[in-house]
């Protein structure tokens, strides 16, 4: 026989953390008003009183005070404008991806070429990159190698990635990790529009100017020559 199944009572939500109106239960607490003054120690029905007849909440702010600290306010407007406040911070809140690139000492030219376009792509998406150099058997004798490589790798891509971490040998490997600069992830296309844009409003400027005014051997000065030698 199949046990049987007993429906589970529903739970009551939680309580909310921040007890307000009736849901402060101590005898008596230290008030403040809407304005932020201290209106000073008054009993809990009494604060309750003084939040109503403003129409506001009573809301508890320091439970752990000695007495608690409760403020009037409007708390569905409080809690709107904190709500608020977080949602801005996490957008303003930037997720930091770190990618890697593996290299060998050794590494032929097309190879360098690739893993170097992987590392521009990296950095046009604003992450940082952890460039890694790899050594095996005797090439650990050589770690100038790795360095030199790095080096060359930081100068090919210094437009897009600014050096965060110096290459430093760690065991077998030597490390070294780029931050993305101010014009990584701006498009090339972009930054010409913009210089072209510049030279047209240049070129512009220098077609308004004012025609410079004809000298003292203008058509009026020519024709009374003539009638001179007339």
């Amino acid at each position: 026989m199949r046990p049987r199944r007993f429906a589970r009572p529903e739970q009551p939500p939680p309580e909310p953390q921040t007890r307000i109106n009736e849901r402060i239960r101590v005898p008596q607490v230290r008030l403040i008003d809407e304005d932020g003054a201290q209106v000073g120690i008054k009993a809990t029905s009494e604060a309750l009183d003084y939040a109503y007849s403003k129409n506001l909440d009573l809301v508890e702010v320091a439970p752990q005070a000695q007495p608690p600290v409760a403020r009037v306010m409007d708390y569905g407007k409080y809690r709107y404008q904190e709500e608020q406040k977080a949602k801005q911070a996490r957008k303003h809140q930037s997720q930091v991806h770190v990618k890697e690139i593996k290299l060998r000492p050794k590494i032929a030219v097309q190879d360098y070429e690739t893993k170097k376009g992987h590392v521009v792509r990296f950095l046009n998406q604003r992450a940082k990159v952890k460039v890694t150099i790899m050594f095996r058997g005797r090439e650990t004798t050589h770690p100038e190698r790795g360095r030199d490589l790095l080096t060359r790798l930081a100068e090919d891509v210094k437009e897009l990635g600014v050096v965060e971490s110096p290459p430093l040998l760690d065991g077998r490997n030597m490390v070294m990790v780029l931050g993305p600069t101010k014009n990584a992830g701006v498009s090339k296309d972009a930054k010409a529009e913009d210089t072209q844009t510049g030279e047209e409003e240049v070129q512009g400027d220098r077609n308004r100017q004012d025609p410079a005014p004809e000298g003292p051997a203008g058509p009026q000065a020519r024709e009374e020559v003539r009638e001179a030698q007339a």
